[in-house]
């Protein structure tokens, strides 16, 4: 009895903090962004339309911010991450391409925070983009990340659709002279 120390007296025991409380499976503690202006919320809109028509594709709230993923992260969204003045998503992407972009057009592409000395790119979203490049970068990125046997389903799905100018939208092939 005589090793153990002593308060003195008058004083309260410290109080300790709560825990923070664990979030349920599949919640993120991050705050939620704040809503976006239409313009932005239709360009968000517009490139998870674009995520998700690929096989298998599926959308999940990561680290605040959308991601999606096949089952790896093959898209994430920028919405003035950390104080950034963009929107845009960051993708992964072949050795080259990033710093190609970058210095052909800095102002619509740019290397991300954390994933960038990886080769990722970002894209802006933001400031009208060519929609149908965007597209091939985001088929580009799953590419990277997706399992061969959805990379095939991927292709397969392409060769399917019909791509170009096709003489039967004049009103039959029959009647078009050379």
């Amino acid at each position: 009895m005589a090793d153990r120390k002593r308060k003195p007296a008058g004083r309260k025991p410290a109080r300790r903090k709560p825990a923070p409380k664990k979030a349920a499976h599949g919640e993120s503690r991050h705050p939620r962004p704040k809503p976006l202006p239409k313009p932005l919320a239709a360009a968000v809109e517009r490139l998870r339309a674009i995520c998700l028509a690929l096989p298998e594709a599926t959308e999940k709230i990561a680290w605040g911010e959308l991601t999606w993923r096949a089952p790896k992260i093959f898209a994430q969204m920028d919405t003035f991450h950390h104080g950034a003045e963009h929107v845009a998503v960051w993708l992964p992407a072949r050795p080259g391409v990033q710093a190609e972009l970058v210095e052909e057009n800095p102002t619509q592409f740019f290397v991300p925070p954390y994933v960038g000395p990886k080769g990722w790119i970002g894209v802006r979203i933001d400031r009208r983009p060519d929609w149908k490049v965007v597209a091939g970068l985001v088929a580009d990125a799953y590419r990277e990340v997706a399992a061969p046997h959805l990379v095939d389903r991927l292709d397969a799905d392409r060769r399917a659709t019909p791509r170009g100018w096709r003489a039967s939208w004049l009103g039959g092939a029959d009647e078009v002279e050379s």
